[in-house]
């Protein structure tokens, strides 16, 4: 008999809830009212979500729009002093200004990563969608990663990041709900009788898919989108009332950022007026296509399906290489945070003198050359403007804005549009994976608008479609082929555009971009789920698992308990191996045979070691433990402070005594014959959400179990590593 020895505990949750005795106990005991409760709970924590999640956007848009346009706004004053200053002298100060702002901003959200919440670099989104498969790893939602993350992308983007805040807010969104269903917290007596509902997994993880969906709604005001993201990629498991409370939890998030965008239309939040909360309105094009315009489309796509399966790649190969420089200290994290950044500031800043300046164009309603907006004067005479000047000394919505404008066929030259694509695929590539909280999808729809000018200007002479349409299918190509979501993906940007009638087009460049990609690897989410070494389940299993059963994979020993247990064997137990379920067996006298009664998880042994309800006589606990315990006393710790078993005070006295295990084991595990096909177990273990699952033999007269399968018994690397010989595809 073998059992899997099962990793930390941290990165192994249960979507289902434990029905031991006591947690029926506590349902049978519950009153109507106590159920309402519950039910109202539920919608109300969804409309809490909903206004901070909210709230948070908003704050990060006017915190970005107004930090990073002043910076931009002096950058520009001092490039255009009297000129009576030397020009030299003038520019080299503006550059100064521009790149030492840059890193204080970049220093400052490095050193909140490095220092207070590493986990809050990168997007975040990895780590929720690993969370949602069942990986509980609690530093990824912890208070502080929320703090660090809010202030940390503020940072981040107003110090000229080629990043986005978009990403984060999906992260900020998963960790506000994650602190409601908390439960409450008993360090700080803030639990409620009524929070302990929620002290469980399966309650946790919905309330942090409405969390991830109101984070997609706040970043791109897409609430339709949000709700889709959460459903495609974000959640392993999904249920219709749970699709209900997301959409009304994305509802409140539009709610909030409309109420905030009419406030702010007073002029009352500085900046924030000219820029944030991005929408990029293309409606009022006209749209209609011919087979030219279909073919520019296809074109599109497979340009976005090999831009972004390479850049991929790319990310890949710069994350493992950060990996090691980040290894080395909170010191190498910020001097690679400050690297990164002076790179930056010298592309921003350096890269548009290598273009010539423009004349403006003589029918524009708005001033030209100016400060902001498309056509900025930076080094040009009076009358002329800098149009790559216009796209990197902007924030990067204003940026993306000024590509997808409409009637603006020439205002971008050619070369303009190779230089600052280049240049943002380079530089999104080698800033994701620094210490800030950063996300993917500016960058990406940055660089997909380039070339989708590009291949508009290409197909000028014969297409109907505006080269602002043309920048947003470029964008839409690049993120299929990045990310390779096909379905929220399409709703988002129509959200964003406000325009339906590019439907059709949209669906179809993200169908061949995904496709292309997909045949050079995986989505950059999933590669990044892969890279931090997440035991995550695929929804297929792997074509090589047909070829072997259940039996197969199993490893020992097996540390399997009796009913009624010896404290000295519990404690050993506990004290020896890493295992976080265990096999109950009655045995003769408590039963006619040897028979499986059920899992018992170490957390719930734990906290029954901990109560010393021990007995002299191997006896029966009896209904006296439903007045000792309650079910509450068993639910999941907040944010990994459970008991451990350094908590554990047990005197050698206490040791010879026993302990009834019944009143606590899951009494019915999800269990599978020892000769199932590993493929088929690991379709339902992902499909159930299971923890653990329990192998029995399939002759009588043996013990009543051979082992048990956690998600790592399904992992590529266990797998292999015990029978190399299988090809890992077919």
């Amino acid at each position: 008999m073998r059992i899997k020895r099962l990793q930390p505990k941290q990165y192994d949750g249960e979507k289902r809830i434990i029905e031991n005795e006591l947690f029926k106990q506590d349902w049978r005991s519950r009153k109507k009212v106590q159920i309402f409760q519950y039910i109202v709970l539920k919608w109300a924590f969804a409309l809490i979500i909903g206004l901070v999640t909210g709230l948070v956007g908003v704050f990060n848009n006017i915190a970005v729009e107004n930090i990073a346009g002043y910076k931009l706004l002096l950058t520009s004053d001092l490039m255009l002093k009297q000129k009576t200053t030397n020009e030299i002298c003038r520019y080299f100060k503006a550059f100064v200004a521009y790149a030492g702002l840059n890193l204080g901003l970049a220093t400052a959200a490095g050193a909140l990563c490095a220092f207070i919440a590493p986990a809050a670099a990168g997007s975040g989104i990895p780590e929720v969608k690993a969370y949602l498969n069942g990986i509980d790893a609690h530093t990824i939602l912890a208070p502080s990663t929320l703090f660090v993350k809010i202030f940390g992308s503020v940072l981040g983007v107003s110090a000229g990041f080629v990043v986005g805040k978009e990403g984060p807010m999906v992260h900020t969104g998963a960790c506000i709900a994650s602190l409601l269903g908390q439960g409450g917290s008993r360090k700080y007596h803030l639990t409620w009788t009524w929070l302990r509902y929620f002290k469980n997994d399966r309650d946790r993880r919905d309330l942090i898919t409405c969390g991830a969906a109101a984070g997609v709604a706040a970043a791109f005001r897409a609430p339709v989108g949000g709700v889709l993201f959460a459903l495609e990629e974000a959640a392993s498991w999904w249920r219709s009332a749970l699709l209900w409370r997301t959409f009304f939890t994305t509802a409140i998030v539009a709610i909030v950022l409309r109420a905030f965008i009419e406030y702010c239309n007073t002029g009352d939040c500085g900046l924030f007026g000219k820029g944030g909360l991005i929408m990029y309105d293309v409606s009022s094009a006209t749209v209609s296509y011919s087979a030219a315009d279909v073919l520019a489309v296809l074109l599109l796509g497979v340009i976005g399906g090999v831009f972004g399966s390479l850049y991929n790649y790319l990310v890949d190969k710069v994350l493992r290489a950060y990996s090691i420089i980040n290894e080395r200290g909170a010191a190498f994290k910020i001097l690679l945070v400050i690297t990164v950044s002076l790179l930056t500031s010298f592309c921003s800043f350096g890269l548009p003198w290598v273009v010539k300046c423009s004349a403006c164009p003589t029918n524009l309603t708005v001033e030209c050359p100016t400060t902001d907006g498309n056509f900025k004067s930076f080094q040009c005479p009076s009358g002329y403007y800098n149009d790559l000047a216009s796209l990197f000394l902007n924030t990067n919505d204003d940026a993306i804005r000024n590509l997808f404008s409409l009637s603006t066929e020439k205002e971008f030259h050619i070369s303009t549009l190779f230089v600052f694509f280049a240049a943002v695929y380079c530089l999104g590539i080698i800033t994701y994976g620094i210490a800030i909280p950063s996300g993917l999808f500016i960058p990406v729809i940055l660089a997909g608008a380039c070339y989708g000018r590009l291949v508009g200007r290409l197909f000028a002479s014969v297409t109907k479609l505006d080269m602002g349409l043309f920048a947003l299918l470029g964008a839409a190509s690049f993120l299929g082929g990045t990310m390779r979501m096909t379905v929220s993906l399409c709703v988002i940007l129509l959200e964003l555009t406000n325009d339906l009638l590019l439907l059709p087009l949209v669906m179809l460049v993200l169908l061949v971009s995904k496709t292309v990609a997909d045949s050079f690897n995986k989505g950059v989410y999933d590669q990044i789920v892969k890279l931090k070494g997440f035991p995550f389940m695929e929804a297929y299993s792997e074509p090589y698992m047909r070829n072997l059963v259940a039996g197969d994979v199993v490893s020992g020993p097996l540390v399997s308990f009796s009913g009624v247990e010896k404290v000295e064997m519990i404690v050993h137990a506990l004290r020896t191996t890493g295992h976080n379920g265990f096999p109950v067996i009655d045995e003769p006298p408590f039963s006619d045979a040897p028979e499986l009664c059920g899992l018992v998880l170490r957390s719930h042994l734990l906290v029954l070691l901990k109560g010393k309800y021990f007995s002299r006589d191997r006896v029966f606990a009896g209904d006296e433990i439903f007045q000792r315990f309650s079910a509450f006393d068993f639910a999941k710790a907040g944010s990994g402070k459970g008991l451990k078993f350094e908590d554990l005070d047990i005197n050698e006295e206490e040791m010879e005594m026993y302990v009834d295990l019944h009143p606590i084991i899951n009494s019915s595990p999800y269990t599978v014959v020892e000769t199932m096909s590993l493929a088929k177990a690991a379709i339902l273990f992902r499909q159930v959400g299971l923890r653990h699952m329990c192998v029995v033999p399939k002759s009588q007269g043996r013990p009543p179990i051979v082992g048990i399968l956690t998600r790592h018994d399904f992992m590529p690397e266990h797998v292999l590593g015990l029978y190399p010989h299988l090809e890992p595809y077919k």
